[in-house]
């Protein structure tokens, strides 16, 4: 199974997230779109998401910026990755025109059990054990790269 490329960034931007430390200024769309090094449209798409989802809360003005919420710390991995990627099934066989063989077909089913024995291995883990060591001072570490901004 593969995931699309919008669940790995929510999933590293909350990631991302999960790692900033308590006394220090929030972090902003932007910085994570930067420490990704993805478009900041795209970190946005994600960030909004994960605002409906209760995950992120965003501030806005002076003092404002992103933060993790009680949820977004203690969420399943499986269940963010399961409202991340939706609904979708595994194979189109409902396609115009149709798959001939949706009627009979095994196939289906075994994917559909394997998709969801994909998300159940995830379920366990939660965005705290996602950045645990080594993952977490790697995480802190990108905030410390050039971004390319002059002064």
């Amino acid at each position: 199974m593969r995931l699309t490329k919008f669940t790995d960034l929510a999933l590293r931007s909350v990631m991302r997230l999960a790692v900033s430390e308590e006394g220090d200024d929030p972090l902003t769309t932007r910085e994570v779109a930067e420490s990704m090094s993805v478009p900041y449209t795209h970190a946005a798409k994600a960030i909004t998401r994960l605002q409906h989802l209760g995950v992120v809360e965003a501030r806005r003005g002076r003092g404002g910026g992103l933060a993790l919420t009680g949820l977004g710390r203690r969420a399943s991995v499986g269940w963010l990755v399961r409202e991340l990627e939706g609904e979708s099934e595994v194979v189109a066989c409902e396609d115009d025109p149709p798959c001939p063989l949706r009627a009979a077909c095994r196939l289906r089913r075994a994917l559909r059990d394997a998709q969801e024995a994909f998300y159940a291995a995830l379920d366990p883990l939660t965005v705290t054990d996602l950045v645990a060591s080594p993952t977490g001072p790697v995480l802190v570490g990108l905030a410390d790269r050039p971004s390319g901004r002059t002064a």
